[in-house]
Parts: C-alpha cells; structure tokens; sequence
C-alpha cells in the first residue's frame, strides 16, 4: 500500500472549503414554473425601474428651482396658494399612482403563483423529499417496498414530464430552492405537503436551502438531473439493484472496513448487513456527482477527507471523524467507488 495516501485527505480539506456548489440561475428558466416567476420579476424590475428614474428626475427638478446663489440674500417666503394647491394635487397623484402601481404588482404576484401552482398529471413521477441538518434524503415512493429508491443530495427527474414533490423536514424548518425550476418550498417539522415542476430542457440544476437552519445551512446544497425519459429509466434500474459484490482485493477489504467499524451505525449498503437509516444511503455512493451535500466533489481524495474528518469540512455535521489506518482508508475508498 502507498503509505502517501494518508496525505490525500489533508490536501483536499483547503480544497474543499472553497468549492463552489454550483451556479444558481433564477434569471436562465429550464421549466415552465421558473419562466412564469422570471416574467413576474421582469415585470417589477421595469415598474420600478421607471419609478426609480421619475424620482430622480423629480429631485432634480426640485434641486434646480431652490437653487440658492452664494452672496445673494434668501428669497422672501410668499404666500402661494396655486403653488401649494398644484403641490398637493401632485402628492394625491403620486400616491394614486403608487397604490395602483402595488396593487397591480400584488395581482400579477397572485396571477404567477396560480400559474405555477397550476400543473397537473395523473401520472406523474413521484419523488419525496425529507430535509435534514444538513443534507436531503430523496426517495422515489413505491407500493412496494422492494422498488423504492432512496439515495440523498441527487434528484434525477425525466424531462417533458410532471413531477409531484413530496417534502418533510425531520428537525427544523428547511426550505427548498431550485432557481432555475420553480420557486421556494418550506419543509416544516411535522407537516406533509406537496408541489410540481416540469423540465423541459436536460442538464444539471442545483439547488440549495432557502430557510436558515443552522451552521452549515450554506453547505446544504443538492442538484436536479434532468434527462431523457430512457436514461431516466435505466438509472432506475441501476439504483434498484444491491451494491455490486467486490472486484478486487481492495474492495473486498474495504467492504470489511466499512461493515466492521462506525459506518454500519448510520449508513446503509443494500446486500450486506448494513442498514441504519441515520445517514444517507450510500448503496450507489459513487453514482453521485457531488457528496456531503454538495460540498465536496465525488473523487478519492476528497472522499477520503471527508472520511476522516468531516467536522473540519462541515463544523457540525452529525457525521463523526473515523481516524482510520492509511490502508483501512484506502481499501475504503477503492470499496465506496466501486458503488455505482
């Protein structure tokens, strides 16, 4: 074994702190939901866009009619009745225009949100979605249970169809955002509830916790993959099989490591004894793109960081620091990407 792996983690810890999670495009739409909310911002931007140039050009007027010449004396105060009844018919005008202007901005608000509230199927693929600190559970319900996908982070969606998303939350208020797919979506302790998106556009849309939820909220990231129905359908397939038996020496050590020291208490590997439902499940762990919420890229290094010592990545997180030895970790990571 490479005894340098043990430096591996180390080199992608500063590494991981400045990870971007992905770019959030409120203003570039892939679903009809997100279009009709980036209509209703338009809307607003120029509304008040024209009312921020009227005041300036109003101020400036007034700036220039009260201008005051250095060494010439104040202008005496006279009584102007036309001037102040002109002055206030402009004020009650100004205030017309005002609550006209705010009641149309409600209206148009109510009109989108109806709008985006407004799709339905009666086939649509069903996806529920439960909020932790910090990371998102997504599982893809079935009746029966041996056809239920679970994985965490990563929603994979088919494109041109409806989506029904269930959401929950298992300890504080979370609140879900996908820019460039719909709007914000409270996930309150406690209490179901339900909303749909449609993609219409493939590729990859990450998202992020909305509503703060404690010291890693910015780290509680996730990502949409939106792709044709046939992929859509083989990933399925893929993640309803067990995790693969080892290929390799190193796998095989790894499978032991993992079912013999502190990942079995939390984690679950469908075909082996692992089964614990406290942390993600990690069957098709190196399926995913990202990891730890989207923190982290899905790459050696970065998972074995991860491994080692995720309170210096996430101060906070629920997972623990596992101080393996350099070839137990190895062996680890060679084991958890080989679960795809």
């Amino acid at each position: 074994m490479n005894s340098g792996f043990t430096f591996v983690p180390l080199r992608f810890l500063a590494q991981a702190m400045t990870l971007d999670p992905g770019h959030h495009h409120v203003l570039h739409p892939a679903a009809p939901q997100a279009g009709h909310i980036e209509w209703l911002y338009w809307i607003t931007f120029w509304i008040l866009f024209a009312v921020f140039v009227l005041m300036i050009v109003a101020f400036a007027s007034a700036a220039a009619k009260s201008g005051v010449i250095a060494d010439h004396p104040l202008p005496i105060l006279e009584k102007d009745e036309e001037g102040d009844r002109r002055a206030s018919w402009g004020v009650a005008s100004a205030v017309g225009i005002t609550v006209i202007t705010l009641f149309l901005i409600l209206v148009l608000s109510v009109v989108t949100g109806k709008r985006v509230e407004g799709l339905t199927s009666k086939n649509p693929v069903t996806i529920q979605i439960t909020g932790h600190q910090w990371w998102w559970e997504i599982s893809y319900p079935n009746s029966q249970a041996d056809q239920t996908i679970t994985t965490a982070n990563e929603i994979h969606v088919p494109i041109n169809t409806p989506v029904v998303v269930l959401t929950n939350s298992m300890d504080v208020i979370h609140s879900f955002w996908a820019p460039s797919i719909t709007g914000k979506r409270d996930l309150l302790p406690g209490y179901s509830s339900a909303f749909w998106f449609e993609i219409d556009k493939a590729g990859i849309y990450h998202g992020q916790c909305a509503e703060f939820c404690g010291l890693q909220h910015a780290h509680m990231g996730f990502s949409i993959v939106a792709e044709p129905v046939d992929q859509f359908q083989a990933w399925q397939q893929q993640q309803l099989k067990p995790a693969r038996e080892p290929s390799s020496t190193d796998a095989a050590r790894g499978r032991e490591v993992f079912l013999t020291h502190a990942c079995l208490m939390c984690h679950t590997i469908r075909g082996t004894d692992a089964g614990s439902r406290f942390g993600p499940d990690l069957t098709h762990v190196a399926s995913r793109n990202m990891i730890a919420a989207e923190t982290l890229p899905n790459t050696a290094g970065a998972l074995a960081g991860w491994i080692v010592d995720p309170q210096r990545i996430k101060p906070g997180t629920e997972m623990s620091p596992n101080p393996l030895a350099a070839d137990d970790l190895q062996a680890l990571v060679v084991y958890l990407q080989s679960l795809h």
